[in-house]
């Protein structure tokens, strides 16, 4: 199976996943989401910098609930590139 290339909007779609991410965050540590997550620490580290870019969903949803993210909320903001998730929201979306 070949993997197609990213397209520049798959490439700034991660990085806003990836800061959206971090800011959701907050205090907590990267070694403490992970591991609640059920995903290592270096997978993290490479979301939340948008070195990957497309991450599995299973990856996001794992990392979305022990945030109190909403999937459908982060894909919203994803969209009208907002990126403004907040630890503990339930509206992600901005007007």
């Amino acid at each position: 199976m070949v993997r197609l290339p990213l397209t520049p909007e798959d490439i700034q779609r991660g990085e806003q996943l990836g800061a959206m991410l971090r800011q959701a965050r907050g205090e907590r540590t990267m070694v403490q989401v992970a591991l609640e997550a059920g995903i290592s620490p270096e997978t993290l580290r490479k979301i939340e910098s948008g070195r990957v870019a497309t991450p599995s969903f299973p990856t996001i949803a794992a990392i979305a609930d022990v945030l109190g993210l909403s999937l459908d909320e982060i894909w919203a903001d994803l969209r009208h590139g907002s990126g403004t998730a907040a630890p503990g929201r339930t509206t992600l979306a901005t007007a």
